[in-house]
């Protein structure tokens, strides 16, 4: 297969990179070969490729590093209300090439790049994609809340907020997913072995975590003493926005033992063994936690969400009480006022602790009465949530709470106390109300419901699409809801265009660019004016082509890293999310099993062919998310061998799925599977990405679906299955999955094929817990949806023998984006929840 063109030549004709001005490229020349040569002085003589990254990398920082210190300046000086997004999960992947898009200095670089390597280096020759590969992804997340996270701290930065995103600097990320004989395997994400050039540690912002150690009650207030502290190292990342130069802060904090740790009470010949432990403090901010819509109970999760609370707030508080008022002179001291200058959000219930840490602040060290002091912490703080499954839920056992943070176990009880008085006043005599709304489980091992907790302490709570928001009032939070209907709002997620368009698929950004301008990537409400060029044959003939020329380069990609070969005509299908019950992936291997029996039935007929990918990982301890993996893999061994086939059908399973492997797959689809049961996906995000980068969606009625769906019209969506209302008529009915399997001979046959070895001739027996699990316990209702999305794929192979029409569809989902952009999404938190308002003025360029 021919390499599609990657050409230096070609990058510059487009616009959207930024131009590459004479004196700009020799600047970065000159600062590039110095960061060179200071690599090489330390070390050696020959650069690698990796010298040739990191100078790059500083060079471009250099570019950050005078707005970031007069953004910070000037919010010293403007003292504006704070936005202090505070998350567990921020999933970055790479900096440098969003870096440069957010900068314009892409063409600028690419030519300097291009002119340093073609000449005294020339034996190198450097491509800057290449170099782009050799930066680590920033996997601090393990899939659409953390990388919403991400795409959050993009808009505020773009929109001009004052914001600061909060967070743990782990040393392992979500962990590297290698397959071997069809099985995920995990290795360590070592990310920072060689080094993050674009984080910088601020010891001079370390702070203490107390953790352990019991209350003393006396006259004067509570004291928790006999702590054992750990300290709280800040690294910041710099977070620019688009081409404003507003540079805001990432800030995430890396655990830390006291010099003194153990040595206090050493023993003789104890000294080496207290260094040693000196682990044990560090381990807080080792690891993510690889769980995604699940909750696993442990000590040191529970440490982590707390150690990022405590040290995040006494930063808040410093900062609130350093900033003046208009005079030099006098700190802040006045607490009633910290809600006007203090937004903080809860990045789910995983930082809940804000809201019993920030009354032991006020109420223990800063000596506010419980009133006062609730008043603040309510106005202050404000919930998102992002799942109504049970098992995601966090309900912290109180005995873990009593041994590791004992005052706030009794803040907590002292918050549930008077919430219950409210409730009791409110609703009379109906003590399963109470039962129902206590913060404290009681059936059982006693609990902490942290969502409880958040909804209580916020003035705001809110879903991540609307028809998660409409489930949240009238299932789970119903009873909230009753009591504090205003506190209850809708924020649907969004992506930022900058990174999931601009720079992902630079083709498609200068196609749209070149008939509506640029403005479109500050404002993608402006992409609905592409419905004018819907029948514009050179405007359909260009989109296609963008298609064309990023599937032709990520077939190229997999016969590099997977050595599969694909066909770059067939029909790119592609389901990208983490591997769950609730995202069916098993129902996506059934149409997979029914369009190859039919091929193997018919192979003379003409057969509309497709690659289908799937690609995501499973949590390391869950088992039936690895079998569905094994599932998929074994179903590949045998369609891809099978020479009827030939291909007109191939099944890829795409490893290590990561925000980098993302940004290759996602302009490269044709169709986007979207299709968890409806009532179950919050939001997603994915399904976005896919809209906005030219592929059509099937999809059930969940999540952002619905909205997507409106947007783009529901002629131009694929729809299928059973919407919410459905599913709870089905469930009150019971599901008979039997009923399905005795009816539709094709799900007979898939199944009968995957139970009884077809897909695994060796281990004839390997999916039979699937299978048992499909036909008698399966919690998703996968074949009730069978049916329809098998028609529904019909449908979707008829359209696309016909590819005018099929782009058209394309140009009216692409045009239906606008609201999908993390830019609305924060502009509504910021109006609705934070109460500042966004700007799209520029701050003055620095000198340099």
């Amino acid at each position: 297969m021919s390499k599609p063109l990657s050409d230096h030549d070609r990058k510059k004709q487009i616009s959207v990179r930024g131009l590459a001005g004479v004196e700009n490229v020799t600047e970065l020349k000159q600062s590039f070969n110095r960061h060179l040569h200071f690599t090489l002085v330390k070390d050696r003589n020959v650069a690698t490729k990796r010298d040739y990254y990191f100078a790059l990398a500083n060079t471009v920082r250099e570019h950050l590093i005078g707005r970031w210190i007069r953004t910070q300046q000037y919010y010293y000086e403007k003292d504006p209300k704070r936005v202090y997004y505070i998350s567990l999960e921020f999933y970055m992947g790479r900096t440098l090439q969003n870096t440069m898009v957010n900068l314009a200095l892409e063409n600028a670089c690419d030519e300097a790049m291009y002119q340093v390597t073609h000449t005294h280096y020339t034996s190198l020759g450097l491509d800057m994609e290449e170099l782009e590969d050799m930066e680590e992804d920033a996997g601090l997340g393990n899939g659409g809340l953390g990388r919403l996270a991400a795409c959050f701290l993009d808009s505020m930065a773009s929109l001009g907020l004052a914001a600061y995103g909060y967070g743990i600097r782990y040393e392992f990320g979500i962990f590297n997913q290698k397959i071997v004989n069809g099985w995920q395997v995990e290795e360590a994400d070592d990310w920072l072995r060689f080094g993050n050039p674009w984080e910088k540690a601020r010891p001079e912002y370390m702070r203490p975590v107390h953790f352990y150690g019991r209350t003393e009650h006396h006259p004067d207030g509570v004291k928790w003493v006999d702590t054992q502290v750990v300290l709280a190292l800040p690294y910041d990342t710099p977070v620019p926005g688009y081409r404003n130069n507003v540079v805001n802060t990432m800030r995430l904090w890396s655990a830390k033992a006291p010099c003194e740790f153990n040595l206090k009470d050493f023993n003789v010949g104890g000294y080496i063994q207290a260094v040693l432990d000196r682990n044990l403090a560090e381990n807080i901010s080792r690891v993510l936690y690889p769980n995604d819509n699940f909750f696993e109970g442990k000590e040191l999760r529970l440490k982590q969400e707390y150690f990022v609370v405590s040290a995040t707030l006494q930063d808040i508080i410093r900062r609130f009480k350093v900033s003046k008022f208009g005079s030099r002179e006098i700190a802040r001291t006045d607490f009633s006022k910290l809600p006007d200058k203090v937004a903080i959000q809860l990045n789910d219930t995983h930082p809940a602790m804000a809201i019993p840490e920030l009354m032991r602040v006020l109420v223990d060290e800063e000596k506010l009465s419980w009133e006062k002091a609730w008043d603040v912490c309510v106005r202050t703080c404000a919930y998102t949530n992002h799942t109504v499954l049970p098992e995601a839920l966090e309900r912290w056992p109180v005995d873990l709470f009593a041994h590791l943070l004992p005052r706030h176990l009794e803040i907590v009880y002292e918050i549930n106390r008077r919430h219950l008085e409210n409730v009791a006043a409110k609703f009379p005599g109906d003590s399963d109300r109470l039962r129902r709304m206590s913060l404290i489980e009681e059936s059982g091992q006693k609990r902490i419901n942290m969502a409880h907790l958040c909804i209580v302490g916020s003035h705001a709570v809110n879903g991540v699409a609307q028809i998660h928001s409409d489930i949240l009032k009238a299932t789970i939070f119903k009873d909230f809801y009753e009591m504090e209907p205003h506190k209850f709002q809708n924020k649907t997620n969004g992506i930022t265009p900058r990174r999931w368009l601009v720079m992902c698929n630079p083709g498609l950004a200068e196609v749209i660019a070149e008939r509506i301008g640029e403005d479109f990537i500050r404002d993608l409400d402006q992409l609905q004016t592409l419905r004018n060029y819907l029948n514009d044959e050179g405007f359909i003939r260009d989109i296609a082509k963008v298609k064309q020329e990023n599937k032709l380069k990520f077939a190229v990609h997999l016969e590099e890293h997977y050595k599969v070969k694909i066909n770059p005509n067939s029909m790119f299908d592609i389901q990208v999310k983490r591997i769950h019950e609730y995202k069916r992936q098993l129902l996506n291997c059934l149409h997979i099993i029914t369009y190859y029996n039919r091929i193997k039935k018919e192979p003379n007929k003409h057969w509309t062919p497709r690659t289908v990918m799937i690609g995501g990982k499973a949590a390391p301890g869950y088992h039936t998310a690895k079998m569905i993996i094994r599932l998929i893999t074994a179903i590949g061994e045998v369609i891809n061998n099978d020479p009827v086939v030939g291909d007109r059908l191939k099944v890829i399973f795409l490893e290590n799925y990561r925000v980098t492997l993302a940004e290759r797959a996602i302009p490269a689809a044709d169709l986007s599977e979207q299709i968890s049961t409806a009532g179950t996906e919050a939001s997603g995000t994915g399904n976005m990405k896919f809209m906005l980068n030219g592929a059509l969606t099937i999809g059930t009625m969940d999540g952002a679906n619905v909205e997507m769906a409106e947007e783009a019209g529901e002629d131009n969506f694929f729809i299928f299955g059973m919407r919410v209302d459905d599913v709870d008529a089905l469930e009150k009915k019971g599901y008979h999955a039997q009923e399905y399997y005795n009816r539709l001979p094709e799900l007979k046959q898939a199944i009968d094929q995957i139970a009884g070895g077809f897909f695994s001739p060796k281990q004839p027996e390997l999916f039979k817990e699937i299978v048992n699990m499909l036909m008698h316990h399966d919690r998703f209702k996968v074949f009730a949806d069978y049916e329809d999305y098998i028609k529904c794929q019909e449908k979707v192979n008829e359209l696309y023998k016909n590819p005018k029409e099929w782009t058209k569809m394309v140009i009216n989902n692409i045009a239906g984006c606008g609201k999908f952009s993390s830019d609305r999404t924060i502009t509504q938190y910021a109006r609705e929840i934070w109460g500042v308002e966004p700007t799209l003025e520029k701050l003055p360029a620095p000198d340099v």
